[in-house]
């Protein structure tokens, strides 16, 4: 009898390039992309630095928002078209603010912004979004996170000061909007690994406002993790700022990334981003 040779098992994990700042002394700008087929402009020095991603499917049920800065939860959405404006306020907001308040305790949870991405340059253009973020970043910054929470109450001024007295974080869900993700998927750097000084604050000029977000130095300790394929019936969720200071994940370093192994004549991927504050 011939035995069938068995396949060989999966190393748990892709090598890429990510994109880092080459250093944390040269002068840096970040212009965000409007959409509809522009692109974002990175204004400084990078490298594009070969790393590890880890299979995080395998680590799931152990990544905490507290620790690493991010988990994988299954979340099916009643959205039927993550582009109408409509369902996104009336749908696609009260569940995002029901599962945040489950996953993290949270007693309140404001919804501030969605960004929708998408790889194909004609669903760029068709459907006015942004490109997939390819620049290892985090959106917000110790200075900046609270301006932006400052921006968002402009109207009750009192309320804003009053929140900022407790703690609040920023945490994104981030979500497939057509179809498994199988191109341009998003890779997450466990918080524990990367050091103060490897943050980088950089200026970010978007169309109404400016801000400041972190980019990153490499650093041969961090720990990228990604999800393979990822699923409409899934979600990410991702902090990228806490106002608490006391050891716990305060921002999560991220990035779109090519795939290795995406299969050939994928579909590119399109996606949701949907950034909340999160008071407790």
């Amino acid at each position: 009898m011939v035995l069938g040779t068995a396949a060989p098992a999966s190393p748990g994990f892709v090598e890429a390039g990510l994109k880092y700042l080459a250093n944390s002394v040269d002068p840096v700008n970040y212009v965000a992309s409007r959409g509809g087929g522009d692109s974002s402009e990175h204004q400084g020095n990078y490298v594009l630095q070969k790393v590890r991603i880890h299979d995080g499917r395998r680590h799931r049920e152990a990544f905490r928002l507290d620790r690493e800065g991010f988990a994988l939860v299954d979340h099916a959405s009643a959205v039927t078209d993550f582009y109408d404006d409509r369902q996104i306020a009336e749908t696609h907001e009260p569940e995002v603010r029901a599962l945040i308040r489950q996953a993290t305790g949270a007693r309140r949870v404001e919804i501030f912004d969605h960004t929708r991405r998408s790889a194909s340059r004609r669903v760029q253009k068709a459907q006015s979004v942004r490109e997939p973020a390819s620049i290892v970043h985090n959106d917000y910054t110790a200075r900046s996170a609270p301006i932006r929470l400052r921006d968002h109450f402009a109207q009750s001024p009192e309320e804003a000061e009053r929140l900022l007295t407790g703690r609040f974080a920023i945490i994104n869900l981030w979500r497939s909007i057509k179809g498994p993700v199988l191109t341009a998927p998003l890779a997450l750097c466990d918080a524990t690994t990367v050091a103060p000084e490897d943050l980088v604050s950089v200026q970010r000029e978007a169309k109404d406002r400016i801000g400041e977000i972190q980019q990153a130095v490499y650093n041969s300790a961090h720990r990228w993790y990604y999800f393979p394929e990822m699923a409409p019936d899934e979600a990410l969720l991702i902090k990228t700022y806490d106002s608490e200071t006391d050891g716990r994940a305060r921002f999560t370093i991220h990035t779109a990334f090519e795939d290795p192994s995406e299969p050939e004549g994928a579909p590119p991927r399109q996606s949701v981003e949907t950034r909340c504050f999160v008071f407790f």
